[in-house]
């Protein structure tokens, strides 16, 4: 384990204009929207963004990867551009499904990427870990501020001791079906305590809010229900590619005791990083961070995509 402090360039509240659009269609017939960035024929990456989060979130990470990557990011269903599902449509498989209809829209037959994922991203890779799809794609893989399961019992968001009265009020906050309302001074305060480190700067502060408050309600409050029964521990035990995995020590959503469960349970670990001073927005919040571990898991497993002369 390593431990690096969360200080990094201020992150713009946009990724740049990807070079493709295209929609992916899941399982259940949901709508995925997905940008790709970069050149064709780089070293694949596909990011997986967290609950209540959007393609936005990752603009440090496609900025500087698709320089020298190809860069596949996509909204969740029921986040950013991607509809909401139909009933039922909100499940850990249904995040399955997702991730493998863009890596089958996006990657051709046996083409590797590194898998990154924050938060219910990071869920998304677990869940997906026994798939054929995933397992046909994914060289690698970062698990950023995320967990297993036992998200409500360990959250740190109520400054209470662990106790059931304390998981109860942290059930009800984080599934809360209040509209969160426009970004103001207030809601940023409340924003930051709840998701981010103290010495946050306020321009993060501000991406963070701006995407967070961008989330229609109903995929708010759905997903929170899912996150709340959360356990993903047999996705942990399937997840065999190298796994890096990141953490904020002041993150009160998913705190580090998750990431160490996770690093001494995957297969293949193949480092923890704990980010001092950061909370659960680590890719907003330590951008340099998050962008450099995954360009190292693609320095040591991804190989570069072959060129028409060498598939031949």
């Amino acid at each position: 384990m390593s431990r690096l402090t969360g200080r990094a360039g201020g992150p713009a509240a946009t990724p740049p204009q990807p070079t493709r659009e295209l929609t992916a269609v899941s399982a259940d017939g949901s709508r995925l929207h997905v940008e790709v960035y970069g050149p064709e024929g780089a070293p694949a990456v596909v990011l997986a963004h967290g609950w209540t989060c959007s393609i936005p979130f990752w603009a440090a990470q496609i900025r500087d990867l698709a320089t020298d990557h190809r860069v596949i990011a996509y909204d969740q269903r029921g986040h950013g551009r991607s509809p909401l599902p139909g009933p039922g449509g909100y499940s850990t498989d249904a995040l399955a499904d997702d991730l493998e209809a863009v890596l089958g829209a996006t990657l051709a037959p046996g083409e590797k990427a590194v898998v990154a994922g924050h938060s219910m991203g990071g869920m998304t890779i677990m869940a997906a870990a026994e798939r054929a799809g995933f397992r046909e794609h994914a060289v690698a893989a970062l698990l950023c501020s995320t967990g297993s399961g036992r998200l409500v019992a360990e959250s740190t968001v109520v400054p209470l001791r662990p106790s059931r009265l304390r998981t109860r009020l942290t059930k009800a906050i984080l599934g809360a079906r209040a509209p969160l309302g426009p970004v103001t001074p207030l809601s940023k305060r409340i924003l930051k305590y709840a998701t981010m480190g103290p010495g946050a700067a306020p321009e993060r502060v501000e991406v963070c809010a701006r995407v967070v408050h961008a989330c229609p309600r109903p995929s708010r409050v759905a997903w929170s229900h899912v996150l709340a029964g959360l356990d993903l521990s047999a996705g942990v035990r399937e997840l065999t590619v190298p796994a890096a995995v990141i953490a904020g020590t002041a993150d009160r959503l998913t705190p580090p005791v998750h990431a160490r469960a996770l690093a001494a349970e995957l297969p293949q670990c193949v480092g923890l990083v704990e980010l001092t001073g950061t909370g659960h927005m680590t890719p907003v919040e330590a951008p340099e961070a998050v962008t450099a571990k995954i360009r190292d898991l693609v320095t040591a497993y991804a190989r570069p995509a072959r060129t028409k002369e060498e598939a031949v």
